[in-house]
């Protein structure tokens, strides 16, 4: 059985420096940096095997002495932004083409941002754990409040997904190019549960963000080890018992109610699809359901859930 520690260690899994420096410094001197012109911010690191297997063309910069790479076109200003989102993306259809990687085979015709202090560049959301970026998505757990207690809507995902059979949050989804965290949720909640967009407008309520940073394992799909650091929009929204979800899309197989009760044992006993435990726990501490008094780990669980990451993250979405 999982403890509530183990659940954020499962996922929060990239070393801590005080936990073991030499361990920490090795790892980190191995990677390399992913720098965007502009701004001179490392907003990546890349394990050296990518390194090595990606494409490179004549617009990049790999500099292996000092561990850093960054698209650069001869006679443009490093600050446009648009021409270095164009090179990523032209190496990202180079490598995909070659069967380089088989995080590309997943393919998703989405774009996300690389967040810094000024720059606003674009990367195919399949190739962002190439590049070790920090990715943006949101996560809401609707609930129902019934005589007999709280209970909590939990999908089932599908067998053909990554994670395939696991249980989620009741609505999740990443945040793309130029979208906002709400309305990000607002179409997830649509496609994924069938909740009208009224809906979602007057009962969903924002409840702060959860950050970790992970090393991808095999469930993801694609290459294991693949870096990748996440920032998720949390959200809460009370239903009353008329209200059900259905699946709109393949995402998940179905939905079910259950008690605080059987998603402790769910989660305890490791079905759930490993970030979404992070936010369940942290709809447990926000409600008083996980407490100093019964959670002998709580305050470095709460501190977990916050990870500050080791680049930019975005100032405004």
């Amino acid at each position: 059985m999982k403890s509530n520690l183990d659940l954020v260690n499962e996922c929060d899994n990239f070393p801590y420096y005080d936990d073991d420096p030499a361990a920490y410094n090795k790892l980190i001197s191995s990677l390399y940096e992913f720098v965007v012109l502009g701004s001179r911010r490392t907003v990546g690191y890349v394990q050296p095997w990518v390194v090595e297997k990606m494409p490179w063309g004549k617009n990049w910069v790999v500099d292996h002495d000092k561990k850093r790479l960054f698209p650069y076109v001869e006679g443009l200003s490093p600050a446009n932004f648009s021409e270095q989102s164009k090179v990523i993306d032209e190496t990202l259809r180079t490598a995909k083409g070659k069967g380089a990687f088989k995080v590309l085979e997943k393919w998703r015709n989405e774009l996300y941002t690389i967040h810094g202090p000024d720059q606003l560049i674009t990367m195919e959301r399949s190739g962002s754990p190439l590049f070790g970026i920090v990715t943006y998505g949101v996560h809401m757990t609707a609930y129902v409040n019934t005589q007999d207690g709280m209970k909590i809507w939990v999908p089932k995902r599908a067998s053909g997904k990554t994670y395939g059979g696991l249980l989620d949050n009741t609505v999740a989804g990443g945040i793309a190019a130029g979208e906002k965290p709400f309305e990000c949720i607002v179409r997830e909640a649509a496609e994924e549960a069938s909740f009208p967009e009224e809906l979602i407008r007057s009962a969903a309520k924002p409840c702060g963000t959860i950050s970790y940073f992970s090393f991808r394992d095999k469930q993801a799909g694609g290459e294991t080890d693949l870096l990748q650091p996440e920032v998720q929009f949390v959200y809460d929204m009370e239903v009353g018992e008329d209200v059900v979800p259905t699946p709109s899309d393949d995402e998940v197989d179905d939905f079910r109610l259950w008690t605080v009760g059987e998603v402790q044992d769910a989660l305890s006993k490791g079905l759930f699809k490993p970030n979404c435990a992070l936010y369940l726990l942290d709809f447990f501490i926000r409600h008083g359901i996980l407490t100093l008094e019964n959670e002998r780990n709580y305050v470095e669980i709460v501190s977990r859930l916050h990870r500050k990451l080791p680049f930019p993250t975005a100032t405004a979405m």
